[in-house]
């Protein structure tokens, strides 16, 4: 009987919060938690708290008490008062490291319209050309936090959160082809181009967010040659002022992208990490990271025998 419940959610995969949980069923994978409307979700998932990255939380939440939950069914996770705006400190994020080191572009289409100010709005994403049906691609590695249809006008909509804090948005898709907490992949396919939501002709628009605020996209992503920029991103106040430059921050406080730029950066990446995937073992992850396995064992206060559980992240540095 397990076996066929079982079937039966995995067609579905949608959870259902407020449901009863009334079984969990082994898998391959850990313990997966079955709710009376015949839907599931793995029990690791029932506990996350959304925080991938604690270092860059602890120093954005003391200072502005910013909110970053884990919810599948709203697309602002703040109900939109995170306001970046009040940023005193700058942030330094890795862009590529060990946890973000693959990066691919989400539609090789033209630009179609860039960040900024459009029509009476603000426009607070990219738009990139594309066919209905043309796949759409994850831009980094990470954790889909929300795949659904959109009433706002984002249309069909995909939300994956990364290891960096930050989360990027793939609206007015046809069709969303991953489920909320699906583990993906830089480059993996998360759904396909269409014209849903509040959208004129097919186009991906696609965002990039810190905390729930739009920050522009070619910060980081030079959309020509398809690849980033720069492995790291400075993260301050002047990049959340609506149709920001890259410049404005410190055009206004006198400084240049490269004076004394350890004097406004307080670093947050001198830590590593890196996310077990299926088949790792400690020595691969040892090699892959110049590092020992006694090392990382110490680290994370495990044991060469420890059974190592996939989405884990360990520290390496």
């Amino acid at each position: 009987m397990r076996y066929i419940v079982f079937v039966f959610v995995c067609i579905t995969q949608f959870v259902s919060f407020g449901q009863k949980a009334i079984d969990t069923v082994e898998t391959v994978n850990g313990k997966m938690v079955i709710y009376s409307n015949r839907t599931w979700q793995m029990l690791a998932d029932t506990q996350f708290d959304g925080i991938l990255n604690k270092e860059v939380h602890q120093m954005v939440s003391s200072e502005l008490n910013l909110v970053q939950s884990w919810d599948n069914n709203v697309c602002f996770t703040s109900d939109r008062k995170n306001d970046l705006s009040k940023l005193s400190d700058t942030l330094w994020l890795c862009v590529s490291d060990s946890m973000q080191s693959d990066f691919f572009i989400p539609h090789p289409g033209y630009i179609t319209s860039r960040y900024g100010y459009r029509k009476g709005r603000y426009h607070n994403g990219i738009d990139i050309g594309l066919n209905t049906g043309d796949t759409v691609r994850a831009a980094w590695s990470g954790k889909v936090r929300y795949a659904k249809y959109n009433d706002g006008g984002f249309g069909n909509l995909v939300i994956i959160r990364h290891d960096n804090g930050l989360e990027t948005f793939y609206a007015h898709l046809s069709k969303n082809i991953v489920f909320p907490n699906d583990e993906v992949k830089a480059g993996d396919p998360i759904g396909l181009g269409g014209n849903t939501g509040r959208s004129f002709g097919p186009h991906l628009h696609f965002e990039v967010r810190f905390y729930d605020a739009p920050l522009n996209p070619e910060e980081m992503i030079d959309f020509a040659a398809k690849e980033v920029k720069d492995p790291n991103l400075l993260v301050h106040r002047g990049l959340f002022r609506p149709g920001a430059k890259p410049s404005d921050y410190y055009e206004e406080h006198g400084h240049s992208h490269t004076e004394n730029v350890a004097a406004v950066v307080r670093p947050v990446a001198t830590k590593k990490y890196y996310k077990v995937r299926s088949g790792d073992t400690l020595s691969e992850i040892a090699a892959k990271n110049n590092t020992t396995i006694s090392k990382i064992c110490k680290l994370n206060g495990i044991r060469e025998t420890t059974t190592l559980q996939i989405g884990r992240s360990l520290r390496v540095k």
